[in-house]
């Protein structure tokens, strides 16, 4: 059986890529989806591992080929999923985390109407704010852009299926591994999974 899609998006600093690396250590049996990107590695981040950096030029030929199952420009710079990677992974029956933004989800579940998708909030602007502030990694312009940014972004939560306030990291975590297990227990998929056994148990006694 074909594994399933999992969508997670959030405003910039929501705290989406604690809650991911989070929920893959917990379940390592979920692949996590590495995006490629334009924009310049940040400290610590490894090519292949945190993205696959590659060149404007380079990125807009793989689009013209279409390559990419969703790709979107996100303050200046692009963003796309290997569309053939995750055909390859989900065909093996495994399950794949895709950490994008309502943008490239709502190209993703024009294709897969079947996803999990979730969105994570943050408990308030100004938590929002300190987080950004904090990552020390962005220019002040960097950081205004974001954060006017964020009305556009929370306009789009409705679209998703399970929403998620990133308040306390345990606790968000706690309802993100909830939400994962409940669509693993979905019946369409539990019955496909399990059909030997609801055929035995519906085969009459001799």
């Amino acid at each position: 059986m074909p594994g399933s899609l999992i969508v997670i998006s959030a405003p910039s600093g929501a705290g989406k890529t604690s809650l991911v690396h989070a929920l893959l250590e917990h379940n390592p049996q979920i692949g996590l989806s590495v995006s490629y990107t334009t924009r310049a590695p940040r400290s610590g981040e490894i090519d292949g591992k945190h993205y696959h950096f590659v060149s404007r030029e380079r990125f807009l030929e793989m689009a013209k080929r279409e390559e990419f199952l969703e790709s979107a420009e996100v303050y200046g710079n692009f963003y796309g999923t290997s569309q053939k990677w995750i055909s390859e992974e989900t065909a093996k029956g495994r399950d794949i985390l895709l950490e994008i933004d309502w943008q490239g989800a709502a190209q993703v579940r024009k294709i897969f109407p079947e996803c999990l998708s979730i969105f994570i909030l943050p408990p308030s602007m100004e938590a929002l704010s300190q987080r950004l502030n904090g990552r020390g990694t962005d220019d002040p312009s960097v950081i205004a852009k974001r954060l006017a940014a964020v009305r556009d972004d929370v306009a789009h939560v409705a679209e998703f299926d399970y929403v998620i306030i990133n308040e306390d990291l345990n606790r968000a975590l706690h309802e993100l591994e909830s939400v994962v297990l409940a669509a693993r227990l979905r019946g369409s998929r539990q019955i496909a999974r399990h059909q030997q056994l609801i055929n035995q148990l519906q085969t009459p006694e001799n």
